[in-house]
């Protein structure tokens, strides 16, 4: 009675369409294709990268040559300023009547090498507070060495009873490298003019004035201290 029926489902599973399902593979994932960089497209990437960095650098560099220079040229000032204030501290602190300044005008190969030189204790003008007695120093110029044509501005302290003509007992104090000229002028009130000698041994000029030629600058640096109160 039910041969029939066995039959054909004997037969339904051994159809090839039967077989072929049962032994189906999994699809593959299908592959893509991606596009990478030609050796053009590095080639270019890579000079635009070092032209890039070589500007970088050049800024750089030219920003820490710039700060470089300034900072020399703001030292250098600073040297110029702290003269100033020397001076000024100095000079204002003479007492009249004691010949505690004198000037002597110098020329040598046509270029001004002035001398102003000062009597005083241990103290600013002789830059240091550990000296005893009185002191001769001279504001002047002075050859770097022996070899060069540089001169150098300083101070030349000597003690004021020391009258030999060697310089044992001198000492050099070097202020500022490299200096052109040094020019100094005093102003007498009873002329009302500006001389370049001083040997007045009671007054004091109104006004010195320090004329500073440089090698570093187009400008000379000018300092001018006030010794006594102007008329009005």
């Amino acid at each position: 009675m039910f041969t029939g029926s066995k039959d054909r489902q004997r037969r339904s599973s051994s159809s090839p369409r039967s077989a072929g399902c049962a032994t189906r593979q999994p699809a593959l994932p299908r592959i893509l294709r991606v596009r990478a960089f030609t050796l053009l497209e590095v080639m270019l990437a890579v000079i635009i990268l070092g032209m890039m960095s070589l500007a970088i650098y050049r800024f750089v560099q030219a920003n820490v040559t710039a700060m470089r220079v300034s900072a020399e040229a703001d030292a250098v000032e600073a040297r110029y300023d702290g003269l100033r204030e020397l001076l000024t501290q100095q000079l204002q602190s003479l007492p009249p009547g004691t010949a505690a300044l004198a000037g002597e005008p110098l020329k040598i190969e046509g270029h001004d090498r002035d001398e102003l030189t000062w009597f005083c204790t241990a103290g600013p003008g002789l830059l240091t507070r550990y000296a005893t007695g009185d002191f001769r120093v001279s504001l002047c110029l002075r050859a770097h060495d022996a070899k060069s044509r540089q001169l150098d501005l300083g101070l030349l302290r000597k003690p004021k009873e020391d009258t030999a003509v060697s310089n044992e007992h001198e000492t050099w104090v070097r202020l500022i490298d490299n200096v052109g000229t040094l020019q100094i002028r005093f102003f007498d009130s009873r002329l009302n003019t500006w001389v370049q000698r001083w040997t007045d041994t009671v007054t004091l000029p109104r006004l010195v004035k320090v004329v500073i030629g440089r090698t570093d600058a187009t400008a000379p640096t000018e300092i001018t201290v006030p010794l006594a109160r102007m008329p009005l």
